[in-house]
């Protein structure tokens, strides 16, 4: 896909098909998070995989209000701050965002779903309990869910014109 394209294009996916994510694509969505830039290049952002049937995906769905979301996605891609790599709060968590983002062009790209749950970071004690975690080195950025859609999204955007803080 071109790049405009493929950014256009994306939805958030979620309701997926029980068709397994081969360990290819994952891998392949992980390299794009690898490539995100970050301050000083210090790629704080670190991984953790959960495939449908690592037992802590489903004690993982008592953790957000998007249960059905977790359940129902072939695989589970946790993001961290690692805080020992951090340099600066908001640009690392910057960072964690543009690393989520390629992520979730490249889900796309694949012919996969994926959709960013950010709430759950409203329950990041309980996260690190689940997956069994150190909450001291890592701080918890997201759960990126994805898997074959099994129906596709919507989106609307605002015009540009509301967007900018003045003309162009």
């Amino acid at each position: 896909m071109r790049i405009m394209e493929t950014i256009t294009t994306r939805r958030s996916i979620r309701k997926f098909t029980d068709e397994p994510v081969t360990k290819e694509h994952v891998l392949a969505v992980l390299e794009a998070g690898r490539w995100a830039p970050s301050g000083l290049n210090n790629q704080p952002w670190r991984f953790l995989v959960l495939n449908a049937r690592d037992s802590r995906k489903q004690a993982l769905e008592g953790c957000t209000k998007y249960a059905h979301v977790v359940r129902g996605a072939q695989v589970l891609i946790v993001v961290f701050l690692d805080r020992k790599a951090k340099y600066h709060h908001e640009k690392d968590c910057q960072g964690a965002g543009a690393c989520i983002q390629n992520m979730l062009l490249a889900i796309h790209g694949l012919g996969l779903g994926g959709v960013w749950l950010g709430e759950i970071i409203n329950q990041e004690k309980e996260v690190h309990q689940v997956l069994g975690t150190d909450a001291e080195h890592l701080e918890l950025m997201a759960v990126v869910a994805l898997g074959h859609p099994a129906s596709g999204g919507s989106s609307s955007r605002r015009e540009l014109s509301q967007l900018m803080v003045e003309p162009f």
